[in-house]
């Protein structure tokens, strides 16, 4: 990794401060159950780095998606990591949970790695080929269905505080432009 400054430096040291282990962990766990082998290396980064690992995953959760090329040139691994990105998005998971390749390759961005491992283990758990998920589970659209009747119904009703009718007890109206009184009572009339 090259030497960063100025506002490189800073933002690489913002990124890198919300880095968190145990998630980490969690990912590295769950990514190590869902292929059914050890990570080559103590070092996430590097255990990821040729997308090698990652088409392993995306190939258990959308069969077919997750073709890989092992070599030591860094055009071929970040294809690997493009075809994890896109085998991803097969899945499900929106583009705004994914990372860039650079985030990984480049070890750029590895909190957001992290959080795309979560992400995919979320739907993969959701579509069924994953055995469990890492963070909360995934909503479940509730899709509300209305009788003709019941929506003419709510046709004449219109929201009263909208119009400016408050009927709210024990609290004055006020109209625009006028004066409005504030105080009143001394609160501390002991100090006169």
């Amino acid at each position: 990794m090259s030497t960063l400054y100025g506002l490189d430096r800073e933002i690489q040291k913002k990124l890198d401060s919300k880095y968190s282990v145990e998630r980490e962990q969690e990912a590295r766990e769950w990514i190590e159950e869902t292929i059914g082998e050890q990570l080559p290396s103590d070092d996430f980064h590097e255990s990821l780095k040729d997308g090698v690992i990652l088409c392993k995953v995306i190939e258990k959760l959308v069969p077919g998606k997750g073709k890989y090329r092992k070599s030591a040139m860094p055009f071929v691994q970040m294809e690997n990591i493009s075809k994890f990105l896109s085998g991803a998005e097969a899945l499900g998971v929106p583009k705004h949970d994914l990372f860039q390749t650079v985030d990984l390759f480049e070890k750029k961005n590895m909190t957001q790695v992290v959080d795309a491992v979560f992400a995919v283990s979320r739907y993969g758990y959701r579509a069924g080929t994953a055995s469990r998920l890492l963070g909360p589970k995934l909503a479940d659209k509730q899709q509300m269905n209305f009788s003709p009747e019941q929506l003419r119904a709510g046709d004449g009703m219109f929201n009263t505080f909208q119009y400016g009718n408050h009927k709210v007890p024990n609290q004055p109206r006020l109209s625009f432009g006028s004066r409005r009184e504030i105080g009143g009572r001394d609160p501390h009339p002991e100090l006169k």
